[in-house]
């Protein structure tokens, strides 16, 4: 356990009985629960010489990691984390039997719609709780006497979700750099998957060396890979738009429907959605580096708006002009690699030289992607395990304080990225489900921080958070929180159908369902051997003297 935590448990250790302030301004509201298995508030007065109390962030720790990302840091992050247009690119093959282009554009611009409904709701609670820990910490205090089961949980789901995320983010570059060098070796060269975990291995370690000893970068890194994002993608629809000399008709790519998938058109729809949760499905990561900003409360919730804005413009662009851009859709579904969009760009473009410049425009649209989800996946474990909640705890909780990094929560993920991604030296297909089960994973892990926010502003006592700087109301802040746990439940339903029917082999099943409830089961066991009894959940104060 690290001093600044031990420091911070020791104040609150020494509130025997609950004090109120003769100044309402000086108080200050911990959520604590030690040993107990319930929930207790205190109240403590927050004397103005009582400086250590005063410096608590909204996690209930002392802040160990410098606050060096400034607002355009923030939404800069987001906006690479996102990288929306090449998530998009990444998953195509997917989509595309689900409709066709119609399928991959208009599914792709109404989950971007229903994602505004849970973007909102998650920031509306960031702006009231800015801690690392995010949902995991929100729904502590939103699930009130249930907080610390709730919020046990939800910290696992969600971290599941990211470490996930994280394998199948570095896939993408992974493939890239496999096909820019076959681009120039046609005829001589013979891909194989053990040349893309060998790239796989080698991003990960750079990734891994960034984020630990050039932490202080970061901000700036995060600045100029969103110019990259941003201005890649600009150039990229520009190029793709101009250089064919051939484009599929109107109709082909906005009306006309081909369903593929065996199931119903408006099943198929939903099931399709998938490929642009995929897409633009991370509003709660820059809510991880919370504890790195000066004005979470404030910033939080524009840099989360900055990332639905740019990231639904940028991949609604790209996949209009990549669905006119195709001329043998065939070829494509056909390429033989899980990363397709080399061939679609030889096909726009008809030359090797062009179609590695825009493949090498991914390369610099990834960087930010990579490195931010690297600190995020961090980020989640390491505030899990500073509250008690990992196997070896004290371990993890530690933070470099010089380096601004907690390094053994970092590494961790690191080295779980690579067992995860051997998994596709013996079959891409398990591969290609464990990771993408991220969406599934962290929308869960969203409901069951707004769910039980939305019951509780609508009861009798009122919500159990305090207002932020952003913060809906009462009418249109339950309207929405309920349209995001309705889209959460509906869509968290039709990810799990089977991608196919009829369905004839195991490999063609669906596993999403399987994963989240093996994760569920794996949870369970640790809750029961540890959590139940050593675990007391997260301090959280959240009035205005904390940040």
């Amino acid at each position: 356990m690290s001093k600044a935590n031990q420091q911070s448990e020791d104040i609150f250790a020494s509130q025997t009985s609950p004090m109120f302030s003769a100044e309402p301004e000086k108080q200050v509201l911990a959520f604590d629960l030690p040993k107990t298995k319930g929930p207790r508030f205190e109240i403590g007065n927050s004397a103005p010489d009582e400086v250590t109390l005063a410096r608590l962030n909204a996690s209930g720790h002392i802040d160990q990691l410098q606050r060096q990302y400034s607002l355009l840091s923030i939404c800069s992050t987001s906006v690479t984390i996102d990288c929306a247009w090449v998530a998009l690119g990444g998953s195509i093959v997917v989509g595309l039997s689900n409709g066709g282009p119609p399928g991959i554009i208009w599914e792709l611009l109404v989950a971007c719609i229903y994602y505004c409904f849970i973007a909102a709701s998650i920031a509306e609670l960031a702006s009231s709780i800015p801690s690392a820990g995010g949902v995991y910490h929100w729904s502590s205090v939103t699930a009130g006497r249930y907080g610390r089961v709730v919020g046990f949980f939800t910290g696992f789901i969600n971290f599941y979700g990211w470490i996930f995320a994280l394998s199948s983010i570095v896939f993408i570059p992974s493939n890239v750099f496999v096909d820019m060098y076959a681009l120039f070796h046609q005829g001589t060269y013979t891909r194989q998957t053990w040349h893309v975990y060998l790239a796989f291995v080698l991003i990960n370690v750079s990734c891994l060396l960034v984020v630990i000893f050039r932490n202080r970068w970061l901000p700036l890194i995060q600045r100029l890979g969103s110019v990259a994002v941003i201005g890649g993608g600009v150039v990229t629809v520009v190029i793709l738009a101009a250089l064919p000399r051939h484009h599929a008709s109107a109709a082909s790519v906005f009306t006309t429907w081909d369903n593929q998938t065996g199931w119903p058109s408006g099943v198929a729809f939903l099931t399709g959605m998938l490929n642009g949760a995929y897409t633009i499905g991370t509003p709660d990561a820059i809510t991880h580096i919370a504890e790195e900003l000066p004005n979470p409360k404030r910033d939080l919730p524009k840099a989360i708006a900055a990332q639905m804005v740019i990231g639904t413009l940028t991949s609604f662009a790209f996949a209009v002009v990549i669905m006119f851009a195709i001329t043998d859709l065939d070829a494509v579904l056909n390429t033989g690699t899980s990363f397709p969009l080399a061939e679609i760009y030889r096909q726009a473009t008809g030359n090797t030289a062009a179609t590695f410049i825009l493949l090498f425009i991914i390369i610099l649209a990834q960087i930010g992607c990579l490195l931010g989800t690297y600190t995020v996946a961090g980020r989640c474990w390491w505030a899990l395990a500073r509250d008690n909640a990992t196997p070896f705890s004290g371990f993890f909780s530690e933070v470099s304080v010089d380096l601004s990094c907690p390094i053994r929560s970092t590494v961790f993920c690191f080295i779980l990225c690579l067992g995860f991604g051997a998994i596709q030296l013996g079959s891409s297909t398990a591969f290609s489900d464990l990771v993408g089960s991220f969406v599934i994973l962290t929308t869960t892990s969203y409901l069951l921080a707004i769910f039980p926010h939305l019951l509780s502003r609508l009861s009798a006592a009122g919500p159990n958070i305090g207002q932020g700087p952003f913060w809906m109301g009462p009418i249109c802040g339950p309207v929405i929180n309920t349209l995001a746990v309705s889209l959460i439940l509906l869509t968290n339903t039709v990810y799990c159908f089977p991608y196919f029917l009829p369905v004839d082999e195991a490999s063609e099943m669906n596993y999403n369902s399987v994963i989240l409830a093996g994760l569920g089961v794996l949870t369970v066991l640790w809750w029961f051997v540890h959590g139940r009894e050593r675990y007391s959940g997260p301090i959280v104060p959240h009035t205005k003297e904390t940040i």
